[in-house]
């Protein structure tokens, strides 16, 4: 029972220095590995959350897609005494693996094992990190891998991601944000394994780390970690400076033309305000009750599949959103940049000239006439009883702690709770004015006949909407009538179309 108190008490006392620590790496450059603990006494498992304040945004000009191929290398390539064969062979009978998160700004290398197993895997998991084997063979396998994916799945068979990733190029273009995470054909075709290994010794130094450990370890463990992975070199990769992120000016289309039955839409803008600002949590309420992901609640999702059977799902987001477990949003994307964005899954072409007059329409009367009395507390109800469910496993809590203190607050769920509460509809109406417009909207489509459809945005078509049930309700009828001529003041010069094949080949967008 003593031991039991003294376990708790001392990782209490190293929450608190974690924090504290951790709090302060975010305003100042350190030298030093920081930590986040979160022992939870008698927990049979142990998860890790190293997190690297490196990411995809680091990458040298010309080389992009060299961060993600670093660090598949120590997730997926083996180490100097262990191939990737060996390390799965051990790693099978404890049902273990290592997985890794990409981002622009951060990657997070994360495991989960029994604490039976805790030794026999932290020798490999520290093995694969801090020595690891370069191999030609992982080297060559992970290069191919990544550029199939860029050339070919991400363009042939990802309809939706390929939308969003045109909206982020349209965001970011010149940006450090502004390629896939992945890099472009180009960039991945001319990259080294010389270029892998002098990336590793350049950012995998301590002040660049943040040590992640939640669930039953030893009280001594931190230690020990903190001990291995100090022998690092102490030094950081400073912060970037980041350039502001592209203000469209009017409605900006770009259209990747392909055979395709169905079109793929995103549309987004940027917005001045991430989890560290106090009008998040106001904002948060107007995303959710415009367009919360996978969920009924959604504006969106009402009037557009339910009300008229168009898709599968349409869903608004007011920062970058990333689905973790079942529909919940997952840690450890944390940016310093963000952007409000809507994502209308496909739908049949015939109707697609209605959707973007639908969404446009939708997202202009949510700024003129804001969220009603009714639906906000529905929708401020709904949130407060729904992030309960964010952080239900121990690597989704101690990535939840990593992002509160990465956005200077001590934890961002909890205060969810109280900050909420407080908030009247007057603040959300607010915040959407401030940060929320129609006008100046960035739209990619993915679809087939491109040169049509730039024809009708740019003419004002009228678009009748076609329905296979021939009995639809007079009360939607009626509204489609309004919608088929919402007028968008579409210029021929602000709608780009290029083949689907040439996006992510090179830099930035395809050529006009």
């Amino acid at each position: 029972m003593r031991a039991s108190i003294k376990t708790y008490l001392i990782g209490i006392l190293l929450i608190g220095i974690s924090a504290l620590l951790t709090s302060c790496g975010n305003k100042v450059n350190s030298n030093k590995l920081t930590s986040e603990l979160l022992p939870v006494d008698g927990n049979p498992l142990v998860s890790f959350r190293l997190l690297v304040k490196v990411g995809s945004a680091n990458d040298p000009s010309g080389k992009e897609g060299l961060c993600q191929l670093t660090w598949s290398m120590l997730a997926s390539g083996g180490s100097k005494t262990m191939t990737i064969k060996d390390i799965t062979e051990k790693f099978y009978p404890m049902a273990a693996s290592v997985s890794l998160i990409m981002d622009k700004e951060m990657a997070v290398f994360s495991g989960t094992i029994h604490k039976d197993n805790l030794e026999k895997y932290y020798a490999v998991f520290k093995d694969m990190l801090l020595d690891p084997g370069f191999r030609e063979e992982d080297y060559n396998r992970l290069k191919t891998n990544q550029l199939n994916f860029v050339e070919k799945t991400l363009v042939n068979n990802m309809d939706e991601q390929f939308g969003k990733e045109i909206l982020n190029l349209m965001l970011y273009e010149g940006h450090p944000y502004g390629h896939h995470e992945a890099g472009t054909g180009e960039s991945v075709k001319g990259l080294t394994l010389d270029d892998v290994k002098t990336f590793y010794k350049q950012h995998f130094v301590q002040g660049n780390f943040v040590i992640g450990l939640a669930g039953g370890y030893p009280a001594d463990f931190p230690a020990k970690i903190t001990a291995d992975f100090a022998k690092l070199p102490e030094s950081f990769t400073p912060r970037l400076s980041l350039p502001p992120a592209h203000m469209p000016q009017g409605l900006e289309f770009v259209i990747a033309d392909k055979p395709t039955p169905a079109s793929a839409i995103s549309m987004g803008f940027p917005v001045s305000l991430t989890k560290a600002d106090k009008d998040f949590f106001a904002l948060w309420i107007a995303g959710s009750h415009f367009g919360e992901h996978r969920q009924k609640v959604s504006l969106l999702f009402q009037k557009i599949r339910e009300e008229r059977g168009q898709n599968y799902g349409d869903y608004a987001y007011i920062e970058h959103f990333v689905q973790g477990r079942d529909k919940f949003p997952a840690p450890n994307h944390a940016r310093e940049q963000q952007y409000f964005s809507i994502w209308i899954r496909p739908l049949a072409n015939s109707n697609r000239h209605f959707v973007i007059r639908q969404a446009l329409r939708e997202l202009k009367k949510f700024v003129d006439e804001g969220i009603s009395e009714e639906r906000f507390q529905l929708v401020r109800t709904y949130l407060l009883n729904y992030t309960k469910l964010y952080a239900q496993t121990l690597g989704e809590r101690l990535g939840w702690q990593m992002d509160s203190h990465t956005y200077g607050r001590q934890d961002f769920l909890a205060e969810a709770q109280s900050v909420l509460l407080k908030l009247t509809r007057e603040d959300v109406n607010r915040a959407i004015k401030k940060y929320l417009n129609f006008d100046n909207v960035c739209v990619a489509v993915i679809t087939q006949d491109a040169d049509s459809l730039k024809n009708d945005l740019v003419a004002n078509t009228p678009s009748p909407v076609k329905y296979a049930n021939p009995n639809m309700p007079k009360n939607v009828l009626d509204e489609d009538v309004v919608i088929q001529e919402f007028p968008l003041d579409v210029k021929a010069e602000k709608v780009r179309i290029a083949p689907a094949a040439e996006f992510f080949q090179k830099a930035g967008l395809p050529a006009k």
